[in-house]
C-alpha cells in the first residue's frame, strides 16, 4: 500500500548553507528595522520637548491646569515655574504657584508665592504711577489672601502687619497674635502650664494647617517639663513629619520615650538625630545616658540569672543612681533590687527597699512583692494586709488574681497559729518542692538515730 506524499521541511527544501545566509539576512533586517523606529521615537521626543521649551506662559498654564486635573502635581509645578521663566513679572503665574502648593499642603511654599505675587503687584503700580482700579483691588486680594494664610500659620503679628497696609484690622489675626504672645511670654517665665493652655489655643483655633514647627516645638518642651511626655511624643511626631531633619525633635523626643523607660525608642531617636548631626550634642549626651543605664541593667539581669543576686544589686543601683529622679525606671528596677534580697533571705532589707517603692505610689505588683516578702519573714498579719490593699487598688482586669492572693495569705496567718512543717523544715511557705525534699533530706540525716546515740 503506497502512502500519501510527504511534506519536507524549509531546511530539507533549501541547503543548508542557503537557510543560514537566509536567516542571517533576516536577522539583520529586524534590527535594522528596529534602529531606524529608536531613532524616529527619539527625534520625535527631542522635538516635543524643544517644542515644550518654546511654548507661551498661556499655552504652559494650560497644560498645568491638565496636569492638576489628572493630580499629576509635579508635572503641574514643573510647567507653571515654566512660566515663571517665560514671564517673571507676571503675577498670575505666582499666584497660580501659590495655589498649587497651598492644594500640595507645602505651606512656607505656598506663602512664599504669595508674597511674590504681592511685590509683583505692588512693583508694577509704582511703575505705572496711576494704577488701575482693577490691579489695587487684585493687590489688596492677594494681601488678604497672604495674611489669612500666615494666621494659618501661626504667624499673627505678621497677618496683623498684613491687614494694617491695608487699613484693615480683622478679629481673628488680632486675638491670634495676642495669644500667641500670651503663650511666649509664659514659655519665657517658664509657666509651663499657661504656656500649654496658650499654645493649644493658638494651635486648635487659629494655626489650623498644622506647619507651625516653631510653636509646636515650644508647647513640646512644655509638655515634657510637666512630665507630660506623651503629650511631648505627639507634638515632636508631628514636627518630623513635616520636617524629617528637626534635630531639637528627635532629641527632645528620644528623652520623652527615655523618661517613660521606652529605652529602644529613645535609642532609636538618638540615633537619627546622630545620623544627621554625629557631633549633635543633645543627641550624643542622651545617647550616652541612656546606654550607661542599660548597660548596667541588662549585666545585672545576666547576674541574677546566674545567681550571683548580691553583684546584680550592685549593677542596678548603679544603673538608678545615673538618675535617681527617673521613676519610670527606677520603680520597677528596685523590685528586681528586692527580689534579689528576697533570694538571699535578707528579708529585712527587702522589706525596706520594698516599701520605697510602695510609699512612692502604691502598685498592684509592688504590694504583691512586699506581702511575699512579709510572709517570708513570717509577719502574716502585715502580708494579708499588703495583699488586701492591692486588692482595693487593683484594675477589674486583676481583681480574680488579687483575690486569690488574698485568700492564700488568710490560709498562711491561719496556719501560722498551728504547728509550722514549713519553719520546721526552714523553707519559706513559697518553697518549690525540691528545695522541701532537700531541706527534709538534710534534717532527717542530722537528727538520725544512729548519729544521736546520746539523744535519747
Amino acid at each position: 500500500m503506497m502512502s500519501g506524499p510527504q511534506l519536507l521541511s524549509p531546511q530539507q527544501q533549501v541547503p543548508r548553507s542557503l537557510w543560514s545566509l537566509l536567516c542571517m539576512t533576516t536577522l539583520l533586517l529586524s534590527s535594522i528595522q528596529l534602529t531606524i523606529a529608536t531613532s524616529t521615537t527619539s527625534s520625535s521626543d527631542d522635538n516635543n520637548n524643544g517644542n515644550k521649551k518654546d511654548l507661551s506662559a498661556g499655552k504652559l498654564r494650560q497644560l498645568a491646569e491638565n496636569a492638576l486635573m489628572e493630580r499629576k502635581f509635579t508635572d503641574a509645578e514643573s510647567y507653571y515655574r515654566q512660566a515663571i521663566s517665560v514671564e517673571p513679572t507676571n503675577s498670575a503665574n505666582h499666584y497660580k504657584l501659590y495655589n498649587l502648593h497651598k492644594r500640595m499642603r507645602s505651606y512656607g511654599d505656598a506663602l512664599g508665592d504669595i508674597t511674590t505675587a504681592c511685590e509683583l503687584l505692588e512693583k508694577s503700580e509704582d511703575n505705572d504711577g496711576n494704577s488701575s482700579g482693577k490691579n489695587k483691588n487684585k493687590t489688596m486680594e492677594y494681601k488678604r489672601i497672604k495674611a489669612k494664610l500666615l494666621v494659618n500659620l501661626g504667624r499673627c503679628e505678621d497677618a496683623v502687619s498684613e491687614y494694617k497696609s491695608l487699613n484693615e484690622v480683622n478679629e481673628d489675626a488680632t486675638n491670634c497674635a495676642h495669644v500667641t504672645n500670651a503663650a511666649l511670654s509664659a514659655y519665657q517665665q517658664s509657666d509651663w502650664s499657661s504656656a500649654i493652655q496658650h499654645f493649644g489655643n493658638v494651635l486648635t483655633n487659629y494655626a489650623t494647617l498644622g506647619d507651625t514647627p516653631d510653636l509646636l516645638y515650644m508647647k513640646s518642651q512644655a509638655e515634657y517639663n510637666v512630665g507630660d511626655y506623651y503629650g511631648t511624643i505627639s507634638d515632636t511626631g508631628k514636627i518630623l513629619k513635616s520636617y524629617p531633619q528637626h534635630l531639637e525633635a528627635y532629641q527632645l523626643r528620644g528623652e520623652a520615650y527615655f523618661r517613660l523607660n521606652e529605652m529602644d525608642m529613645a535609642q532609636k531617636h538618638f540615633r537619627e538625630g546622630l545620623k544627621l548631626d554625629p557631633e549633635h550634642g543633645g543627641c550624643k549626651e542622651g545617647h550616652r545616658l541612656l546606654k550607661k543605664v542599660t548597660k548596667n541593667d541588662k549585666r545585672g539581669d545576666a547576674a541574677f540569672e546566674k545567681g550571683e543576686y548580691k553583684e546584680a544589686i550592685g549593677l542596678w543601683w548603679g544603673a538608678m543612681n545615673v538618675d535617681i529622679e527617673h521613676l519610670a525606671f527606677v520603680r520597677p528596677t528596685l523590685l528586681k533590687v528586692v527580689r534579689a534580697h528576697l533570694a538571699l533571705k535578707e528579708y529585712a532589707k527587702a522589706e525596706e527597699e520594698c516599701m520605697k517603692h510602695v510609699n512612692n505610689q502604691d502598685s498592684v505588683e509592688g504590694l504583691h512583692l512586699l506581702g511575699e516578702v512579709q510572709s517570708s519573714a513570717e509577719k502574716y498579719q502585715e502580708s494579708l494586709r499588703s495583699y488586701q490593699r492591692a486588692l482595693e487598688i487593683a484594675p477589674d482586669d486583676q481583681k480574680q488574681h488579687c483575690k486569690r492572693k488574698v485568700e492564700e495569705a488568710q490560709v498562711a496567718l491561719k496556719q501560722s497559729k498551728e504547728k509550722n512543717y514549713y519553719k520546721i523544715l526552714s523553707v519559706p511557705r513559697n518553697a518549690k518542692l525540691k528545695e522541701i525534699k532537700k531541706s527534709y533530706r538534710e534534717l532527717a540525716l542530722q537528727w538520725h538515730p544512729d548519729k544521736n546515740t546520746d539523744n535519747k
